[in-house]
């Protein structure tokens, strides 16, 4: 009825005008599945112009503007009434809406593969194309309109908005969790849980010195932009964080701050042994002073990452890696280190079990790049619950919470020193160095040299 139309018309119009409403609060209210939300969709859409645009152009036009979350049925629904929309403002275009909305998904679809941290070979035009064929309304797409939507991803990944609020809500979460009973001293105690009084456990600060090699989407850096930089780093709970300035409890997180903060959460640290321009120099996997970050990030990373799930299951026989949870563990301490030593183990023998029955010299091609990525993926994983297990457990010896104490007493057994089973990384591999200085988004796309 009319009401509502009015209704919609002045919710839509405060959502594009961010009018007492966050970006990513937009979504929820396009998504629904009943009439009311269609008509805040078309009234929102309507502040849009796709007028002569290509496709693609009017898709990354259209996700910067809000975050695009929820479930995928909810965000086809907002993708559908983009297409409806890019359909309206372009009429003489010869596709019909169902097809323009074919063609929208799957370049989101062919995004992820592109430019997502999956394993395996990118999806290459041909195979973009044979997976449109007679999705045009029964006919086929024009190779050339395909052709020129997959350069265009694959020159350009689609950038959606993030919001600022929730980004920091997600480090929070990260940078508050406290870990086992004896460290919830200075804490206090209310009906809803337990709450941090001074905020997050502070575990390190100091300058550092921080050379990206590749950014959090796995491309390498322009090499105009991976020049060494000063950060004042700040290790608070399981982000570090890279601050022009010094640290200040008081002082609000700045956006730039956000936009270099690294998560350590199923991190590891090594040294860099092949990087010799510049001395002090290690690995972040997300003289002595360097030693103590490498030892500070993997005992953090140890004593908060939580054990990882099930592998996605697929048709397809080829390898998947599980799944990272992104909240912190709630086991005890003694229940975190049995959890990294049954990894240890489980990992060890399926990495010896993988390598008896090696493959053919003969195989060449997919078989032999997925026994390869095990293969390296295996090393890397035994690697760190090797780590994480022998840092647990020399803390259990040494009896103290103070990070100090503890790294004291690894120097006098000399424990800090790097395992032989380490594994050193290419220079190819999604990672970034520093000079006393470490950075890494949370990627495991890594390679292990033999």
């Amino acid at each position: 009825n009319r009401a509502d139309l009015e209704a919609a018309k002045r919710l839509a119009k405060r959502l594009f005008n961010l009018d007492g409403f966050r970006k990513c609060d937009i979504a929820r209210h396009l998504s629904k599945n009943n009439e009311f939300s269609r008509m805040v969709a078309e009234e929102y859409l309507g502040y849009f112009n796709f007028a002569e645009q290509t496709l693609d152009q009017s898709l990354r036009t259209f996700l910067l503007e809000f975050a695009l979350m929820g479930e995928t049925q909810e965000r086809e629904r907002v993708l559908a009434h983009f297409s409806r929309r890019y359909l309206h403002c372009n009429p003489l275009l010869t596709l019909s809406e169902d097809s323009i909305h074919t063609l929208t998904c799957a370049l989101m679809l062919l995004n992820t593969d592109l430019h997502g941290q999956n394993v395996g070979k990118r999806m290459s035009c041909t195979q973009f194309i044979g997976n449109l064929e007679g999705l045009n309304s029964g006919q086929d797409f024009h190779k050339e309109l395909l052709k020129a939507l997959y350069n265009s991803i694959k020159n350009e990944k689609l950038q959606w908005t993030i919001d600022e609020e929730e980004l920091r809500k997600s480090f929070s979460e990260l940078g508050e969790r406290r870990g086992d009973d004896s460290s919830s001293r200075g804490m206090k105690h209310t009906a809803s849980g337990i709450v941090p009084a001074s905020g997050a456990l502070l575990y390190k600060t100091g300058f550092l010195v921080r050379k990206a090699h590749a950014d959090c989407d796995g491309k390498r850096t322009p090499r105009g932009k991976r020049g060494w930089k000063t950060f004042y780093a700040v290790l608070k709970g399981l982000i570090l964080y890279l601050q022009k300035g010094e640290y200040r409890p008081d002082k609000q997180l700045s956006d730039e701050d956000l936009k270099n903060a690294v998560s350590i959460h199923h991190s590891l640290a090594i040294r860099a042994t092949d990087y010799h321009k510049r001395p002090n120099v290690f690995y972040l996997l997300t003289p002595r002073a360097m030693q103590s970050w490498i030892t500070r990030i993997n005992t953090v990373a140890a004593m908060f990452s939580a054990p990882p799930l099930p592998a996605a299951i697929g048709s397809q026989k080829k390898f998947s890696r599980p799944l990272l949870p992104g909240s912190a563990s709630k086991l005890s301490q003694e229940e975190q280190v049995q959890a990294h030593e049954a990894r240890f183990h489980a990992t060890s023998a399926e990495l010896a079990e993988l390598r008896s029955y090696p493959p053919d010299r003969k195989v060449k091609g997919r078989e032999l790049e997925e026994y390869r990525l095990r293969e390296e993926y295996l090393e890397f994983e035994k690697t760190r619950y090797e780590t994480y297990s022998m840092l647990l457990r020399a803390k259990q010896r040494c009896g103290d919470d103070d990070l100090s104490v503890f790294e004291a007493m690894l120097l006098e057994e000399g424990s800090l020193q790097r395992a032989r089973s380490s594994p050193t990384l290419q220079e190819s591999s999604l990672i970034s160095s520093a000079r006393d200085a470490p950075s890494q988004r949370h990627s495991y796309r890594q390679a292990v040299r033999k």
